[in-house]
C-alpha cells in the first residue's frame, strides 16, 4: 500500500476516533446533566482533546447536542417504520412511527427540546443539522407512505398530511405544558389531533 494511503486511512481513524470520543462524552454529560448545564470545555476534558479541537468537529453546543441526538432519533424512526410495516390500520401505523421518536425525544425532556429548538432554528449549514433536518424528511416520507396506503390519499395529499402530522409532533413533544407529561399522554395528544385529521 502507498505511503500517502496510509496516512490518509491513519488521519480518517484518528478524526473518527476523536468524533468518537466527542460523541461519547457529550453524550454521557448531556445525560447526566442536561444540555444547558454542560460546558463544552468539560466536553473536552471528558473527551481527552482540546476545546479548539472540539469546535473543528462541532462549532457550538447546540450542534453537538444535535450529532448526539441524531443517531437516536434515526434509531427510534428506524424501528417505528419497521413497526408500522406490520400495522395495517393507517392511524395505528403512523402512531408505531411517531411513538419511538417521542419517547427518545423525552429521554431527557429538557435537552429532547433544545434539539427540537435546534432543528428548526439552527443553522442549516452545519452538518450536524443538516442531518437532523434529512431526518424530519425521512420521517415525514416514512408517515406519507403510510398514509397512502388510503387509497383516498394522493402522494400530494399524503405529504401535505405527513408535514402537518410532523408540525404536530413537534410541538407536541416542545410544549411547555407537556413538559411534566409522560410518554403516553403525549402520544396520545398527537393520536387525538392526527386522527381528526385523516380521511373519514
Amino acid at each position: 500500500m502507498p505511503l500517502a494511503s496510509q496516512r490518509v486511512g491513519r488521519r480518517e481513524r484518528n478524526k473518527q476516533e476523536k468524533l468518537d470520543r466527542i460523541t461519547a462524552a457529550a453524550r454521557e454529560l448531556f445525560a447526566e446533566r442536561g444540555v444547558d448545564e454542560v460546558t463544552t470545555q468539560e466536553i473536552a476534558d471528558k473527551a481527552d482533546i482540546g476545546a479548539g479541537t472540539l469546535f473543528l468537529y462541532a462549532k457550538t453546543k447546540g450542534e453537538l447536542l444535535l450529532l448526539v441526538q441524531n443517531s437516536t432519533y434515526a434509531d427510534a424512526l428506524a424501528e417505528g417504520t419497521s413497526a408500522a410495516e406490520r400495522i395495517s390500520d393507517v392511524l395505528d401505523a403512523v402512531m408505531a412511527i411517531v411513538r419511538p421518536v417521542v419517547e427518545c425525544n423525552r429521554k431527557q425532556i429538557d435537552n429532547g427540546r433544545t434539539y427540537l429548538r435546534e432543528i428548526v432554528f439552527g443553522d442549516p449549514e452545519e452538518p450536524h443539522h443538516r442531518t437532523a433536518l434529512g431526518l424530519t424528511v425521512q420521517t415525514e416520507q416514512a408517515i406519507a407512505d403510510v398514509l397512502q396506503r388510503d387509497e383516498r390519499s394522493s402522494a400530494t395529499d399524503a405529504a401535505t398530511l405527513a408535514h402537518i402530522v410532523s408540525a404536530i409532533m413537534f410541538v407536541s413533544m416542545a410544549a411547555t405544558i407537556n413538559i411534566a407529561k409522560p410518554v403516553d399522554d403525549v402520544v396520545q395528544e398527537i393520536k387525538t389531533q392526527v386522527q381528526v385529521l385523516l380521511p373519514r
